[in-house]
């Protein structure tokens, strides 16, 4: 007998014996779509009128206002016409403390004189199709916590924990809420240095989300939740690049798998190293593996714990940021984004604090989560490093694509406080397609044998 095999036979045994976290009640359930939003949010406004009820979000393109919109165009701002309420600064700030991040204070400390906060009226725009909807009211009661926390099991398309009441619970609600069936991503990413200088990389991202397709289930996934195929374009000596991610769904059985092609090489290999603190693809050491996409891979390094629910200035319906109209250089500064074309908005958002397990190394001794109630969309991440520091600030400029429909980032933004470098990931203004979510793909089109197929030099 292999050893493989008995490994996967000792796993399946504890999983066997481990107790289970239990599911929410039927009467809990019952509140999504009641008092909840059909993904457990909240859904009247704040006492002060300054969040508004959930009615629904834009889940149309006539919603919108843009009814003869087309899938891969680049998205018109419903917004436009929102005129600021007001900017936080660092000489105002003390003024809106209590709705700051950790990191949002240090940004506007450390770069006062260019760092701003623009915030305007509250839009909830979030909306997923009805069948995600119907999915999390289905698994809402049989959606469970692996052993260890690292994985779900009992679930399917839908989001699994509604009414959190685990830490890690928020964390597996990101990594599988629904951005998407399939899409194909034109994008820029922009290391920055101190100086303000760059050099821009860009990527094809083509995404099957095989855990939001219809039916899908924990048990028919072969426990694999997403398909994930990145190719450099951009710059030439880096052109040809190809990695691939099957990303699982309980990694207490079996971590994520990944392989890279080497143009120079010709080869398709494996990638094991592509995960956790480990470097980001060309990112200059400014981004570690998991931190694409804000957050993702294992939560298996990190004790998790639910701290509660705020109301924060978040990145938000951040249309004008992906505009077209746009080109790089207007966005990418010195330090930090050109903080004129940021908006945000006030929002109720989970905040979660991840803290390094003892024994266990990563880059981040700690890290906090600002996750949106309506969209478990993560938007801010306060990262720490080893001496307990506030080292790197996350920021997900999210907005709603409305055609889909799903709310996802639309610019991701890493923040060094310790040497003025920054990166800025997601960039789109300068491609002839915005984000594409027209493509019909499966699993089929994400296997090793695909690369060497796919290599360009």
């Amino acid at each position: 007998m292999s050893t493989q095999l008995i490994r996967l036979i000792a796993v399946a045994v504890a999983l066997a014996s481990a107790p289970a976290w239990p599911a929410i009640s039927a009467q809990e359930a019952a509140r999504l779509g009641a008092d909840l939003t059909p993904l457990g949010g909240e859904k009247q406004g704040n006492a002060e009128g300054t969040i508004p009820a959930w009615t629904g979000g834009l889940d149309t393109p006539a919603k919108a206002g843009v009814a003869s919109y087309r899938s891969g165009d680049h998205r018109p701002d419903p917004y436009a016409s929102d005129k600021p309420l007001f900017t936080i600064t660092a000489a105002n700030m003390a003024q809106y403390a209590g709705r700051l991040t950790e990191g949002q204070k240090k940004l506007l400390q450390q770069y006062g004189a260019t760092y701003r906060m623009i915030v305007y009226p509250t839009h909830r725009s979030a909306a997923v199709p009805q069948r995600i909807y119907d999915a999390t009211r289905r698994i809402a009661t049989t959606a469970q916590l692996a052993a260890g926390g690292n994985g779900v099991t009992g679930a399917g398309e839908g989001i699994p924990f509604p009414i959190p009441k685990e830490g890690v619970e928020v964390f597996w609600n990101h990594i599988l809420r629904y951005r998407a069936n399939a899409v194909l991503r034109n994008i820029g990413q922009a290391p920055v240095t101190a100086s303000g200088a760059y050099t821009l990389v860009k990527f094809r991202d083509d995404t099957f989300a095989a855990y939001s397709m219809p039916g899908a289930t924990s048990d028919n996934l072969n426990n694999i939740i997403l398909y994930f195929i990145q190719e450099t374009t951009a710059p030439a000596r880096l052109a040809g690049e190809i990695l691939l991610v099957h990303e699982t769904l309980d990694q207490s059985v079996e971590n994520r798998k990944a392989w890279v092609y080497n143009p120079g090489q010709r080869r398709v290999r494996r990638a094991p190293n592509v995960a956790f603190d480990n470097p980001g693809t060309n990112s200059d050491n400014l981004r570690t593996s998991d931190q694409l996409d804000m957050y993702n891979g294992s939560p298996q390094r990190y004790d998790w714990k639910l701290v509660g629910k705020r109301e924060i200035y978040v990145p938000y319906n951040s249309y004008r940021i992906a505009s077209n109209k746009l080109k790089y250089s207007d966005i990418l500064q010195k330090n930090h984004i050109n903080q004129d074309l940021a908006r945000y908005e006030l929002h109720r958002v989970w905040v979660v604090d991840s803290t390094l397990k003892p024994g266990q190394n990563h880059l981040y001794s700690r890290r906090t989560l600002y996750v949106d109630e309506d969209s478990w969309q993560i938007l801010a991440v306060d990262c720490y490093d080893r001496r307990g520091e506030l080292y790197r600030v996350q920021e997900g400029h999210a907005m709603q694509f409305y055609d889909v429909p799903s709310l996802w980032t639309t610019l991701e933004t890493v923040m060094d406080l310790s040497n003025g470098r920054y990166l800025a990931l997601g960039l789109q203004n300068e491609e002839p397609r915005g984000y594409d979510f027209s493509i019909q793909r499966s699993a089929a089109d994400y296997q090793p044998s695909q690369l060497q197929r796919r290599g360009v030099r």
